[in-house]
């Protein structure tokens, strides 16, 4: 059987963790796959580009963050021993993460249903484009119960 490639999104939360839990459930499960966790930064605004002055700071500022986001992610898969690739981009989070899995080729995405600010939060928000606009199949985890809800 053929190693799946995956596309996990993150975006730092506690809750964007839970598509990484399912994932190590799955792999647990017998699943044979490898990842590539993504977190896509929003473009610099105009006021950051006029007071940068230069655009490759912005650009190092930009994928400094998203790699810190990603840390926690990368951390517990790479902690059950799986194959983890990581990508930061900036853009329209749906739109960009759909330029990652078709650069990384991947077979599929896990993601969470919500992310940082919970309800109706970004990544909630590019969970359901992402189910309209993939070319692969997308997996959409449900936050866990937790005893703070």
């Amino acid at each position: 059987m053929p190693m799946l490639k995956v596309l996990i999104p993150v975006d730092g939360s506690e809750r964007s963790l839970d598509a990484v839990r399912h994932a190590l459930a799955l792999t647990g499960r017998g699943l044979r796959a490898r990842f590539v966790v993504a977190n896509v930064q929003s473009p610099a605004n105009l006021y950051e580009l006029v007071v940068a002055h230069n655009p490759q700071v912005l650009q190092q500022v930009s994928e400094a963050a998203g790699r810190d986001l990603m840390r926690p992610a990368v951390e517990l898969l790479q902690a059950a021993g799986l194959q983890v690739e990581q990508d930061v981009a900036t853009g329209d989070p749906a739109h960009t993460l759909v330029e990652i899995l078709e650069r990384h080729a991947c077979d599929a995405v896990i993601l969470s249903a919500h992310g940082a600010s919970g309800a109706r939060s970004q990544l909630g928000a590019v969970a359901h484009e992402m189910v309209q606009i993939a070319p692969v199949p997308v997996t959409v985890v449900r936050p866990a119960e937790r005893e703070s809800d």
